[in-house]
């Protein structure tokens, strides 16, 4: 009889066992389905929160509003280096009426034929005046000398250029070949430059800051042409 007890104790003791594990198993299954509606309660909330929310359309903006914000938006230009700097583009050149481009006119030699002394300085060709250039033209009329010791210096510097020209054709530095009133240039008669000539024998003064003014200052200091005697009295 004593196994029997033993069984029947043992037959009890798995039947109390089974019964523990199935109410500890039923208390874990509850409290983990509390867990999942207590985890899941925010989420449901939050979802009927912002569902409204997103389902707004946006406000809308003005368009300085948009353009304040794309300018936010985009990076600073970085300044340019010094060397990539330019100025402003120089404005085209002006046109003439042929469409060619129009710009400064390079001066030429051009043969003078019959040239006329009207001075020590000045030179006709017809209607046109020719002044030749780095002097001071003398005056026929110009009066030289201490008083007592006069004499007519403009006559005979003009004098003394016609000797000089004798009607030969000359040389001259000009625009063109024709030209209305009066021009100056540089001319030459052979390889002599007229004013050079003239200020060199003192019939003519040299410009303020001509390059003749060094050669007219020889003229002077050797009393030639105006700065000296009546030359007729030698």
């Amino acid at each position: 009889m004593r196994p029997a007890a033993v069984f029947t104790g043992l037959a009890g003791m798995a039947v109390v066992a089974g019964l523990l594990i199935s109410a500890e198993a039923r208390l874990r299954g509850g409290t983990g389905g509390e867990d999942v509606i207590t985890a899941e309660a925010p989420a449901t909330d939050t979802a009927a929160e912002t569902a409204p929310e997103a389902a707004a359309p946006p406000a809308p903006i003005s368009d300085a509003d948009a353009e304040i914000i794309a300018r936010g938006a985009q990076p600073a230009a970085p300044s340019p280096a010094p060397a990539e700097r330019t100025t402003a583009d120089p404005p085209p050149p002006s046109e003439t009426p042929g469409g060619q481009a129009a710009g400064p006119v390079a001066k030429k030699p051009i043969e003078l034929a019959r040239p006329v002394a009207e001075n020590a300085g000045v030179l006709s060709f017809g209607e046109r005046r020719l002044q030749l250039a780095g002097i001071v033209p003398t005056p026929a009329d110009r009066i030289c000398g201490p008083a007592g010791r006069q004499w007519p210096c403009g006559m005979l510097a003009k004098t003394a250029l016609r000797q000089l020209l004798r009607s030969r054709s000359l040389t001259c530095d000009l625009d063109m070949a024709e030209w209305k009133g009066t021009v100056t240039a540089a001319c030459r008669l052979g390889a002599q430059d007229l004013g050079t000539w003239l200020a060199e024998s003192g019939w003519a003064e040299a410009e303020a800051g001509s390059p003749l003014g060094a050669v007219a200052d020889k003229a002077k200091q050797a009393q030639k042409g105006i700065y000296g005697d009546d030359p007729r009295r030698k």
